[in-house]
């Protein structure tokens, strides 16, 4: 197989550019391509450039340098505590928990810091329609006053801003308003009337815990009253003030019966023994044993048999001690309720929780408010933004025909 034999390539002179093209070039030479000229699509992308971004940058510069009010900024930070200590109810084991509230504290007062109902109360307070209708050459960021409650609301959100941090429960209230003393005013309003909130909020639980003590402690002491009648009408009916002392007092009185009884059957015995039958001396000694036996035998009668007329002396005692042991629980249990009651009626009147304000309100000096810089480079961006996206979509559509 032999090697591919490689042709020379044909020498081809080019003119020069101040030479006249030969003829058939100009079909395989291409001629170069045209300047770039300033087309009709050209100026109106430019027209729309001007329009779209330039113009509204340009307005919005001019009515955030020229007619936007300064406005002051008031900032507070606080949180909700809670007292530490041990409660007397938590001591005496009354009642362990009082108040508590199903979320978080600070939860429902981050809520209520942004309500129509603070707004409401706050306008009744310090007018905020007449603070915050000041500017009355800002229509952007002043108040068309008078508005409903509910414009007064949206602008209330524009105006203070809450920051509120989920983990540390930390809350920051930031309040603007064309004047400083107006920003402190509104600030510390919130404060007083968050703390108010939280002080109904906390009554309310409290109510509730003290109506329910008082409820136990009637109870109690319905129970006791019953208890101290049965025992009273006990021992009447059996003519009795202690049957415990009763029955040891006759248990006393056998055993000296008995006692007695040994002593007499011992004369007997000594008087048989020495004198004759018959002998006065030993009929009385016999007398004596018979009469202490008879005594013997009737009281412990009394003590156990239940037929004689009276209740037995056990089964008497056993119905003193039964009504004695729930005369014993009904006080017990008027002595735990009464504590109870005492300490919940004493914890009603302590403020369990409250508001502790780390960064305490304070006047403003320099008015840092609008963010002039940042409000006028954002639209721009976004004005920017906007318009390229336009033209990308636009060229895009056309290149498609």
């Amino acid at each position: 197989m032999t090697a591919a034999t490689t042709l020379p390539r044909p020498h081809v002179a080019v003119p020069s550019a101040d030479q006249p093209l030969p003829p058939g070039w100009s079909a395989a030479f291409p001629p170069a391509a045209r300047p770039a000229r300033m087309r009709g699509r050209h100026a109106l992308l430019a027209i729309s450039f001007l329009l779209a971004v330039a113009l509204p940058a340009a307005l919005t510069a001019a009515y955030l340098w020229l007619r936007a009010a300064d406005q002051f900024a008031a900032t507070t930070a606080f949180s909700v505590r809670k007292e530490e200590a041990g409660t007397a109810m938590e001591l005496l084991g009354g009642i362990t928990t009082l108040g508590e509230s199903s979320a978080p504290d600070a939860d429902v007062l981050y809520d209520y810091l942004s309500s129509p109902r603070l707004v409401a109360e706050i306008d009744r307070e310090l007018d905020l329609r007449r603070i915050w209708s000041k500017a009355k050459d800002d229509p952007v960021f002043g108040f068309a006053a008078p508005g409903t409650i509910e414009d007064l609301t949206d602008h209330w959100q524009r105006m203070v801003r809450i920051s509120y941090d989920s983990g540390t429960r930390l809350i920051e209230l930031r309040v603007l308003a064309f004047d400083p003393d107006d920003a402190l005013k509104i600030s510390r309003a919130a404060l007083a009337h968050a703390q108010t909130m939280l002080n109904d909020l906390n009554a309310v639980a409290r109510e509730d815990t003290v109506a329910y003590a008082r409820s136990d402690l009637a109870e109690a002491e319905t129970r006791l009253r019953q208890a101290r009648a049965d025992l009273t009408r006990f021992r009447v009916s059996h003519r009795l003030v202690d049957p415990g002392a009763e029955a040891e007092s006759r248990g006393g009185l056998l055993a000296a019966l008995q006692e007695q009884m040994a002593e007499a059957q011992m004369d007997v015995d000594r008087l048989a023994a020495s004198v004759r039958e018959g002998d006065f001396r030993l009929v009385n000694a016999r007398d004596r044993v018979r009469v202490i036996g008879d005594r013997i035998a009737e009281e412990r009668r009394k003590v156990s048999d239940a037929s004689a007329g009276d209740a037995a002396a056990a089964a008497v005692l056993g119905d003193y001690e039964a009504l004695a042991a729930d005369l014993s629980f009904a006080e017990e249990s008027y002595r735990a309720a009464r504590t109870a009651y005492d300490a919940a009626t004493a914890e009603a009147r302590r403020q369990g929780r409250y508001i502790a304000a780390h960064v305490p309100p304070a006047r403003p000096e320099s008015a840092r408010f609008p963010q002039r810089w940042t409000i006028f480079g954002t639209v721009t961006l976004f004005l920017f933004l906007g318009w390229a996206v336009l033209v990308l979509i636009h060229s895009a559509l056309r290149d498609r025909r």
